[in-house]
């Protein structure tokens, strides 16, 4: 199975409620590092507020990470109170899988 984007948005904070449903997205599986983390490591603005309010709506989340840093991916998958799995491995498969279920 490959996986290629058929959207591009400035952040993640973009994806709107209009955007998820008439794609008919149920879940999103996050990345930490310049997705969630700014460069220099500060929290996306706004990324609190997103999470919450998509998840209210039933949006499930989950971070897959590379990093083998996990206090830093666990972190930031508690501010959001998410799920995680860090060192996914991406792009191997295993650690999205797992995201998935």
């Amino acid at each position: 199975m490959k996986l290629y984007p058929k959207l591009y948005l400035e952040n993640v904070t973009k994806l709107t409620d209009e955007i998820i449903q008439d794609n008919n997205i149920k879940g999103i599986i996050l990345d930490v590092d310049n997705t969630l983390l700014y460069y220099n490591k500060e929290l996306l603005k706004d990324a609190d507020i997103w999470c919450k309010n998509l998840a209210e709506k039933g949006i499930k989340f989950c971070i897959v990470s590379n990093s083998n840093k996990k206090e830093k991916v666990k972190m930031v998958a508690e501010k959001l109170g998410i799920p995680y799995i860090s060192f996914g491995m991406k792009p191997l498969k295993k650690g999205l899988m797992k995201a998935k279920k």
